[in-house]
């Protein structure tokens, strides 16, 4: 008994986090929006990508939580995981602007003399960003198999049941693995640590 007030009290701080960091978030995201000049406007960028981190994270605690089975009813859980997500959806939207601004006046005009290197490197990050979202998207599909064979979890899980959420979960450890792998890839991409051709 001790040890669930325990966790919900664990689970009721998380959450209050989220609460205020989705608050946050929302504040920055408006001033990113009323930003004045640019310089002012990357300083708000920079916040709202450290302000998404730290609710990622958050989302990670609860996503590993609606995967537990200590908890019975995960409605709460599963509603703040939508919000985070939201939330990163609407970041989302924000980098491609910014990106897309890059490409707009001086952008378009430097787009002509752009060089062969340079339009190889955009795309391959383009690829790397596709692939990894793709491979996000999965990752939750996988984990909300999970959550859903668990969830009318009876004593124990039959057979079938049992050998179904084990493959999801060495799928789900190998798509984590190679999402960190593109993530490194994609940043060593842009600090010209690593060539297109490799």
């Amino acid at each position: 008994m001790a040890a669930t007030r325990k966790l919900q009290g664990e689970i009721d701080r998380c959450l209050k986090k989220v609460t205020e960091g989705v608050e946050t978030f929302e504040d920055i995201w408006q001033k990113v929006h009323n930003a004045t000049n640019s310089n002012q406007k990357e300083k708000y960028e920079a916040d709202l990508k450290k302000e998404i981190k730290k609710l990622q994270r958050l989302r990670d605690q609860i996503k590993s939580w609606i995967a537990s089975g200590e908890i019975k009813d995960k409605s709460t859980l599963l509603e703040f995981r939508k919000l985070i997500e939201t939330q990163m959806e609407r970041f989302k939207v924000v980098e491609r602007e910014t990106k897309t601004k890059a490409y707009s006046k001086e952008g378009l005009g430097a787009a002509q003399k752009l060089d062969p290197a340079q339009k190889e490197r955009d795309e391959t990050a383009g690829w790397l960003a596709s692939s990894i979202d793709a491979l996000n998207l999965q990752l939750d599909q996988f984990e909300c198999e999970i959550e859903s064979l668990l969830a009318g979890k009876k004593k124990r899980l039959d057979k079938d049941k049992q050998d179904r959420v084990e493959e999801l979960k060495s799928k789900v450890e190998k798509h984590r693995y190679h999402i960190r792998k593109l993530e490194t890839l994609l940043r060593m991409l842009d600090n010209m640590s690593v060539e297109v051709s490799q």
